[in-house]
């Protein structure tokens, strides 16, 4: 059976989805790995190490791609990417299926099976496949260097002979895995950290690296799966009253919080970052969906009453060696999941397979119900 790595073309994107390390482990279970020559190269992958563990070297993609049961990507396919999958192939990787109807109808009607990395449930069977949290645990500890080195002020409380310096404030908005990078990372560099969340999870996680928990915590606020969901206007009120005190004793704000399929809750207000001292850093992780901060523009550095506000995209490409590294063994596992005795077996019974596909057969499953294959009503 051929799996095929084609070379990201969305500009920026530096990651690749498979690492030699991971195709020697690949070929060792009786795949051939087709990648396209350069495909590892922005991260620091050469065709040679490809080479040496395994993998056959394509020389464009239409090549990689030619009698591919398999497809390996890190981004969504852009519109040509789609076309060249071949019919009835299986396609892993982020999708974003809740803003690609259209790619997904495409999909469906070449019969491409599809498996979104983002979809992968939060249970213990599959946490070596959890490729949202191997990136952002990438993104939150980028997001910390990026404020660091834009901040005019040493992370840590320094003794010098011209006196003590006392060390940066940090406010970590969102406790989840970027979050939790992100102040492990900022206690690492000797700032002081507080950390705002509303799930009641978070205070123990907090308080364990060595921050200061100062959120609210609200049963609410948390799904099933341990994911923030929206709340009600009220707790939104009681939010806004708290962060307005917070950000403003902050030198530096790493938001984080992101409610899975809709866009980034508003915990940052253009008032909120008047009433921050000039010079202060505001990085926003959650730029691509909308932004933490009312004023964040994704991908772009503003500056508003001499705020600095950095709307963060794509943070984990920017550390590309790591990020590909655990995305590879993400991506392997569910790929290696998904095979029994050299061929691709669905099993829709299983709760993994059943919750990350997003088109099978001909048809779109992403919005339907996740019923197991033999319940009533479900998809096949």
């Amino acid at each position: 059976m051929r799996v095929a790595v084609p070379k990201e073309t969305l500009p920026g994107e530096t990651r690749v989805a498979l690492v030699p390390e991971t195709v020697g482990q690949l070929v060792k279970a009786g795949l051939e790995v087709a990648v396209e020559a350069g495909a590892g190269e922005a991260a620091g992958f050469a065709d040679a190490a490809y080479r040496e563990a395994g993998a056959v070297i394509a020389a464009n993609a239409a090549e990689a791609l030619a009698g591919a049961a398999v497809v390996l990507k890190v981004q969504r396919p852009q519109d040509a990417e789609a076309d060249r999958i071949p019919e009835g192939a299986t396609l892993i990787g982020f999708l974003q299926p809740a803003a690609s109807a259209d790619l997904l109808r495409r999909f469906a009607e070449r019969r491409v099976t599809a498996f979104a990395m983002e979809l992968v449930p939060r249970i213990t069977r599959a946490q070596k496949m959890d490729a949202l949290s191997s990136q952002a645990t990438v993104a939150g500890y980028k997001a910390v260097l990026v404020g660091a080195n834009r901040i005019g002020k040493f992370f840590p409380m320094l003794m010098t002979a011209a006196g003590t310096v006392p060390p940066a404030r940090v406010l970590v908005l969102g406790a989840g895995v970027a979050g939790l990078q992100a102040i492990a990372t900022a206690r690492r560099l000797g700032a002081i950290v507080q950390a705002f969340d509303i799930r009641p999870a978070a205070k123990e996680q907090v308080e364990s690296l060595g921050a200061t928990f100062v959120g609210l915590t609200l049963e609410e606020a948390e799904d099933t799966g341990g994911y923030a969901k929206q709340v009600s206007e009220d707790v939104e009120k009681k939010e806004q009253e708290l962060l307005t005190r917070l950000v403003a004793d902050a030198d530096v704000v790493i938001t984080t919080a992101q409610v899975p399929g809709k866009p980034a809750p508003r915990l940052i207000s253009a008032a909120m970052v008047e009433g921050m001292r000039p010079g202060s850093v505001i990085v926003d992780l959650a730029a691509d969906t909308g932004g933490n901060c009312e004023l964040t523009q994704a991908g772009k550095e503003v500056t508003h009453g001499g705020v600095t506000i950095i709307g963060l995209t794509n943070a984990a490409a920017a550390l590309p060696v790591n990020a590909s590294q655990m995305y590879s063994r993400n991506i392997a596992a569910l790929l290696l999941h998904l095979v029994k005795d050299g061929a691709l077996h669905f099993d829709f019974d299983d709760e993994i397979t059943r919750q990350c596909c997003v088109a099978h057969a001909g048809e779109v499953l992403y919005g339907k119900p996740r019923a197991p294959a033999g319940a009533p009503g479900a998809a096949g």
